[in-house]
């Protein structure tokens, strides 16, 4: 099961917030749904299955979509609270952060991935300051210099 935020808009004082639901089987079947969450609860706007379901299946549905759903919810800002930047995942600062980029980098490398995208996923960063982390630890000794000294 996968549940992703799909958009919010503001009602009023709350707020509704889509999210697309989809369900997959062992035995090939799958379900995807469209879901509204508000402060009043949550509503199906839209369903498909394959194979198509049944009134009973649809009402087993909900009781599926409930938990994940209340999950993926997180409750909006209270008005008038500072609205959250951007959100980043939680770094460590210092030798620790650089020895961490440097294990990133490592493991992109050898899975054949981009090095600098695989550190910019895991610090949250853009490109110019998880560069700038490489680089650190590239000075630290925790990666290969880029470039044979002569």
């Amino acid at each position: 099961m996968s549940v992703r935020r799909a958009w919010t808009v503001r009602q009023g004082s709350g707020a509704v917030t889509w999210f697309e639901v989809r369900l997959a089987f062992a035995d090939g079947a799958r379900v995807e749904a469209l879901a509204a969450v508000s402060e009043g609860g949550v509503c199906l706007e839209d369903v498909r299955g394959r194979p198509g379901l049944s009134l009973d299946d649809l009402a087993v549905l909900a009781e599926w979509l409930e938990e994940p759903l209340a999950e993926a919810c997180v409750p909006p800002p209270a008005p008038g609270a500072p609205a959250a930047r951007r959100a980043r995942p939680q770094w460590p600062r210092g030798t620790e952060g650089r020895r961490l980029v440097a294990r990133e980098y490592r493991a992109a490398q050898e899975r054949g991935a981009d090095p600098v995208l695989a550190v910019m996923r895991a610090t949250g960063h853009g490109r110019r300051a998880s560069l700038r982390l490489i680089g650190q630890a590239r000075d630290e000794g925790f990666l290969a210099p880029r470039r044979a000294r002569r």
